[in-house]
């Protein structure tokens, strides 16, 4: 089953289900009229979507024409986004730029922080920020929808309450990481509004390529219509979702709704970092990861951060070159401050 949610004049959209080719939906405003209200009923209100799911596929359901540009955000708000970083490769790859040695502990204790969740980018809005010298990047990732989670779940407690996935674009502002760090409280500033892809997706939809808690397949990711990375996110996965879902939950119930984030895909080669995709590699998700090999490599980065202008595209295809999840399309714009008058 696939779901996203249209625009509307209200902040959280309308649900609608998705046909898997992504070209129709249908509304569903009988059954549950936004994605979160579906969530906090899922046991009586996902067979029922189900179903509408079937006669879109068949016919048998009136459907209307579904543009990925009419989509907001799956969940346009959550009451918690929380975001991991399980390709340990990629921390590995941060620190080391940096001449500071990785902990041990990174390789048995995922790493996560809390995320702004009150306002989420659609997948086709662009970029904004207030200046370039704040080191604009992108970051390719993968993420789940959970159900309710209690406190001290077990990873496979949790990995049954895995209700729906989808990519994200977890927007970093590296320029404004290193001074938030220094202080250790941890990122705000230096992590703005994350887009989603226009479509969530629930686990079987997804085939062998989901294992249960991780998504087989590569993250596409191109930078000024350039392929600039081709990740398989279930490659190099340190920690799969059940174990990221668990550790949030350690102290905390995690209520319907709760995203996590994978952090940013990320695969080694032949033990070492990846390659350019121009040089045969599968390339990168994030221009950080680039820039770290540059400066281990030749001392310092080469590759510049986003600029006003530049386009980024995230996107998932299944095995036979279809798009699951829909795209999320960016451009890079400068912020334009309201006149106060």
């Amino acid at each position: 089953m696939k779901l996203a949610t249209l625009k509307d004049s209200t902040r959280d959209g309308r649900l609608v289900v998705v046909s898997r080719d992504l070209t129709r939906c249908s509304e569903v405003g009988h059954i549950a009229r936004t994605l979160q209200a579906a969530l906090d009923d899922w046991e009586h209100v996902a067979p029922r979507l189900q179903l509408i799911a079937e006669g879109v596929e068949t016919g048998a359901q009136p459907t209307i024409r579904f543009h990925e540009h009419d989509a907001t955000s799956p969940l346009p708000r959550a009451y918690q986004w929380a975001d991991g970083s399980a390709y340990v490769n990629h921390v590995e790859l941060v620190r080391k730029a940096r001449g500071a040695e990785m902990p041990a502990s990174f390789w048995t204790d995922p790493l996560i922080y809390q995320g702004g969740s009150d306002a989420f980018l659609a997948p086709r809005d662009p970029i904004v920020a207030v200046d370039e010298a704040y080191g604009i990047d992108m970051e390719g990732e993968v993420a789940v929808i959970t159900g309710d989670v209690a406190m001290g779940s077990s990873p496979e407690a949790a990995r049954g309450a895995i209700r729906l996935l989808m990519l994200v674009n977890d927007v970093s502002l590296r320029g404004l990481i290193p001074g938030e760090l220094a202080k250790g409280f941890g990122f705000f500033q230096s992590k703005p509004a994350s887009a989603f892809s226009p479509v969530a997706v629930t686990p079987d939809e997804l085939g062998e390529a989901w294992d249960g808690g991780k998504l087989h397949l590569p993250l596409l990711v191109s930078w000024n219509r350039k392929p600039f990375g081709k990740a398989n996110a279930g490659i190099d996965m340190t920690f799969d979702f059940g174990q990221l879902i668990a550790h949030a939950a350690k102290t905390r119930n995690l209520l319907a709704g709760t995203i996590i984030g994978s952090g940013t895909v990320s695969n080694k080669l032949d033990g070492g970092p990846g390659k350019p995709v121009e040089e045969g590699g599968d390339g990168y998700s994030c221009l950080a990861e680039l820039r770290m090999i540059e400066a281990i490599d030749t001392g310092s980065p080469r590759t510049p951060f986003l600029k006003f202008g530049d386009q980024v595209r995230i996107e998932m295809k299944d095995k036979a070159g279809h798009s699951i999840f829909g795209a999320i399309e960016q451009t890079v714009e400068k912020y334009q401050r309201a006149d106060p008058r």
